[in-house]
């Protein structure tokens, strides 16, 4: 996968299971991938990945959109995801 998005997936499943700690209920996640040509259909590299570690820690995606952007660096794709849980 990668070591930039193993560490994005580890640093989900750490905020999930703080949150956990802290008793929340409802979790709101962004997710950040740089897209070559953001008119090609395909896979989100990592951002599976960091929804399942999030998910591995309790919490259940419920609701998810995805906005697109440049930076200086380029194209970006932030995915915001909402996760709950049952109190």
């Amino acid at each position: 996968m990668g070591i930039v998005n193993d560490v994005k997936t580890q640093e989900a499943a750490r905020y999930a299971y703080e949150a956990l700690q802290r008793g929340q209920y409802v979790l709101v996640y962004k997710f950040i991938e740089a897209q070559k040509n953001s008119l090609v259909t395909g896979p989100m590299t990592g951002v599976g990945e960091q929804i399942q570690a999030i998910e591995s820690q309790g919490w259940q995606l419920t609701h998810m959109t995805a906005g697109e952007g440049k930076a200086l660096s380029g194209e970006r794709i932030a995915v915001v995801a909402m996760f709950r849980r049952t109190r």
